[in-house]
C-alpha cells in the first residue's frame, strides 16, 4: 500500500551483476571490476544503488543457470545477465546456450526481477553459420521476455589492444570503464523500469 509520507531514506536499489569473468573482473582488483565501477558511476549520477558482483570466471550459460537461484538473493531489484562468452569460446552448441539463458530469464521473470540482458557476439573464426545462430540468441530472448538488452557487452572494447589484458580477451580497468560508460544509459533505463513497476 502506497504511503503519502516521504520516507526518511529511499530504499537502496539492489542490482546483481550476474555473469562470467567479464563480470567478476578477471585480472583486476575488486574496485576495478565491472560491478564496482558501475556502482560508482551510478552513484555519481545520483542513484542510491548497490551492485553485487555475482560473476564467476569460466562460467558458461549452463553453469550460471545452475547457481542462479542462490546467487541472486531475495530483495534483488534487477539483474544484469551477461553470460555466453565462454560458450562461444568453447564452441558450445548455440541451442544449448539459448536453452540455459531462456530458463534463467523464465526464473527471473517468475521472481518479478527486471533484467538487462548483456549480449555477446561470436568470434569471426567460428564461421558464419555459428555466428548467425549464436548472435540471434540475445535479441530474440529479449523480445520474448520483453527485457532490456545491451546488444554487445564488449562494444568498443573487444579487439582493442590497449583496452584488454595480454590475453586479448579480458578488459583492463580502462576497458571496463568504457564498458560502464556505454552501458550506463541502459542500466538507468533498467532502474526506471523497476521504479515504474513499484509505482
Amino acid at each position: 500500500m502506497a504511503s503519502f509520507a516521504a520516507p526518511l531514506r529511499a530504499q537502496t536499489f539492489k542490482i546483481v551483476a550476474f555473469g562470467d569473468s567479464l563480470t567478476a573482473g578477471f585480472g583486476l582488483t575488486a574496485s576495478e571490476a565491472f560491478p564496482a565501477q558501475l556502482e560508482a558511476a551510478l552513484k555519481k549520477r545520483g542513484h542510491d544503488v548497490a551492485v553485487a558482483n555475482a560473476g564467476v570466471s569460466g562460467d558458461t550459460a549452463a553453469g550460471g543457470l545452475a547457481r542462479l537461484d542462490w546467487s541472486i538473493p531475495d530483495g534483488t531489484d534487477a539483474v544484469i545477465l551477461a553470460l555466453g562468452a565462454n560458450d562461444m569460446l568453447r564452441g558450445i552448441d548455440p541451442g544449448l546456450t539459448r536453452k540455459s539463458l531462456d530458463e534463467a530469464l523464465t526464473r527471473l521473470k517468475a521472481r518479478k526481477i527486471e533484467v538487462l540482458l548483456g549480449g555477446m557476439r561470436a568470434a569471426p573464426n567460428l564461421g558464419a553459420d555459428y555466428a548467425a545462430k549464436f548472435d540471434s540468441i540475445y535479441p530474440e530472448l529479449a523480445k520474448k521476455y520483453d527485457t532490456l538488452i545491451y546488444p554487445f557487452f564488449l562494444e568498443g572494447v573487444a579487439g582493442q589492444r590497449d583496452l584488454n589484458l595480454n590475453d586479448g580477451i579480458h578488459p583492463t580497468a580502462k576497458g571496463v570503464s568504457l564498458v560502464v560508460e556505454r552501458i550506463l544509459p541502459s542500466v538507468e533505463s533498467l532502474i526506471e523500469r523497476v521504479k515504474k513497476r513499484r509505482g
